[in-house]
């Protein structure tokens, strides 16, 4: 049956969304990692009371738990998940943000109003030619938007205004998650996934519309500590050591032309440091390590332990230490024994009326994580593009479609058991 969601009322709620600041901290130890992000889970929660849900809540971490009950005669429909999450990333400033809706895009470049220096066009974002005399939504100039990933709280908040409107389209148990801090890599770390009582899920936190995300980076850090020799600099000849000095070599020996991430694309993995601390006795160096292929992490790991230490040796006296801590790991490990998760997406989003684009992200999602919790989570379209940044934008035609997509895969799950 046709599913139809308008762009201007998903385009509304995601405005009103984005002006809630809901920024994260990676400096920080509370969970959430800010308490502004409560504003927005509090406020969904009440909307979705509002729409006549009366299984929702939200708890003191900040996330939002609700369920659309089943209205099929069916049993032993398997629960689904959808997921988005309510944190705006901290590269870019998330106060008083601003969103401007462009209703008719002509093609020209657009000029941020509060930073004339920031202009959005077609040669830094080609994809804006497909949304040519459709809506889009800009920030003003001096703060990210907020897309990523409040469009995809905006696409499910529609599919669940849908449903509890048009009560006779059949599915099964829907159940809604917006979590906090997954800018800061703590999505899931309060997750009560008893509470959450899912069996499979889709995030919704992802790029052009018809694209289906089933495959992410496996992740590790790494930490190297270098141990100097101090002394007094007065009497330090042939006596000092400096772990600063060494820490900058070890950055200096890492390869110039690959295994970075200014260096790779595709499906190519690296090694990237991120962080250096210290001082003269004693310093560390901080590192991501990614790769499609799990089994090639410790290859990645061995390689710049090797070359840390060939620096080192070069320094009588200083020592090094190497710890590794897994992050998280590929999805497709668990999609792939899970194959129609991944089908019944890409029949819902042709289903809508769009061409399915099967890609790889360099990256993580809460689906990662999701995934191996027990809730396989591929991820799904909502349009976003230039995340992080002050010419982050979003087409309404792309949010209407992602609503319009899980209201499909919904009732796929619900024809299919």
């Amino acid at each position: 049956m046709p599913v139809y969601i308008s762009p201007d009322n998903v385009a509304e709620r995601f405005m009103r969304y984005v002006q809630i600041d809901t920024q994260s901290d990676p400096n920080s130890s509370t969970h959430p990692t800010t308490e502004k992000q409560k504003d927005l889970s509090r406020l969904l929660w009440r909307e979705l009371q509002g729409m006549g849900i009366t299984d929702v809540s939200t708890d003191e971490y900040g996330y939002v738990y609700a369920t659309i009950p089943s209205n099929s005669d069916k049993k032993n429909i398997p629960v689904i998940c959808f997921c988005s999450h309510v944190d705006t990333a901290p590269d870019c400033s998330g106060t008083n943000v601003k969103p401007i809706l462009h209703r008719y895009y002509d093609g020209n470049d657009i000029v941020l109003p509060d930073d004339p220096t920031q202009v959005l066009n077609k040669a830094n974002s080609p994809y804006l030619q497909e949304h040519i005399n459709h809506g889009i939504i800009t920030a003003s100039g001096t703060t990210l938007l907020g897309a990523d990933d409040k469009s995809g709280v905006a696409v499910i908040m529609e599919m669940a205004l849908y449903f509890m409107q048009n009560p006779a389209v059949k599915h099964g148990d829907i159940k809604i998650l917006f979590t906090p801090d997954e800018e800061v890599g703590q999505g899931t770390a309060k997750l009560d996934m008893k509470k959450l009582g899912a069996q499979f899920g889709y995030t919704l936190d992802g790029g052009e519309a018809g694209c289906l995300e089933d495959e992410t980076f496996s992740a590790d850090a790494a930490v190297i500590t270098v141990e100097g020799i101090i002394v007094h600099p007065g009497a330090a000849k042939n006596k000092l050591v400096n772990a600063l000095k060494i820490a900058g070599a070890i950055l200096d020996a890492l390869p110039k032309n690959e295994w970075s991430p200014e260096t790779t694309e595709k499906k190519e993995g690296f090694v990237h440091p991120v962080a250096v601390n210290g001082i003269a006795e004693k310093a560390t160096i901080e590192f991501i390590v990614r790769d499609f292929d799990t089994a090639t992490l410790q290859q990645h790991h061995n390689r710049l332990k090797k070359i840390a230490e060939e620096v080192v040796a070069k320094y009588p006296g200083a020592t090094i230490s190497y710890v590794a801590k897994e992050q998280y790991r590929n999805m497709k490990e668990v999609l792939d024994k899970n194959p129609q998760v991944v089908a019944y997406a890409k029949e819902a989003i042709e289903r809508a009326g769009l061409k399915v684009q099967t890609e790889s992200i360099r990256g993580g999602t809460d689906g990662s994580r999701l995934s191996f919790m027990g809730l396989p989570s591929p991820n799904i379209f909502t349009g976003m593009q230039n995340l992080h940044s002050k010419l982050e934008w979003i087409g309404t035609k792309d949010m209407a479609k992602a609503a319009e997509t899980i209201v499909h895969l919904s009732m796929i799950w619900e024809e299919k058991s």
